[in-house]
């Protein structure tokens, strides 16, 4: 099974880098290990459209993420699919005119037959702050980072 482990996020913006410091962890152990043709590991800052269209043709994809959450202590890392998200109605969009949620996104790419995963887990790690511009994460954040390169990397077991 081809694997594409997606780190997103924002690198100048603190904790929403958090996917991104995840997926380079990732492919910094999976690179001593030695080569693997089963798991390609990126980072991006996208979403929607975007965001389904580099996910075609990949049997899994296991996306990490921040999320913002105002009952949730930061540095919490969650499992979750696709239905476990709070997706827009196929009559809405994200909060973007020009774009649509991944969900959305998935769905017209079956619907047009594309190559879309069978399997998509998302890891996500709720965060403090998604909006101030530094390089780096809040404390609570990069102690959860890892939690989440161990929990991905049981994925590929």
């Amino acid at each position: 099974m081809h694997t594409l482990i997606l780190g997103l996020g924002n690198p100048i913006l603190s904790d929403d880098a958090v996917g991104i410091l995840v997926a380079d962890e990732i492919q910094a152990l999976l690179e001593q290990q030695g080569p693997r043709t089963d798991v390609t590991v990126e980072t991006a800052s996208l979403g929607g459209l975007a965001l389904m269209e580099r996910m075609l043709g990949y049997e899994r994809v296991i996306l990490i993420d921040a999320l913002w959450r105002t009952h949730e202590a930061p540095g919490l890392l969650l499992r979750l699919g696709l239905d476990d998200l709070a997706l827009p109605q196929t009559t809405e969009r994200s909060v973007s005119p020009h774009d649509t949620s991944l969900g959305i996104a998935l769905a017209l790419g079956r619907q047009l037959a594309l190559p879309v995963p069978e399997e998509i887990i998302i890891y996500a790690i709720t965060v403090q702050s998604i909006l101030e511009v530094s390089s780096d994460p809040s404390p609570a954040v990069a102690a959860a980072v890892p939690q989440a390169v161990a929990a991905v990397l049981a994925e590929l077991e």
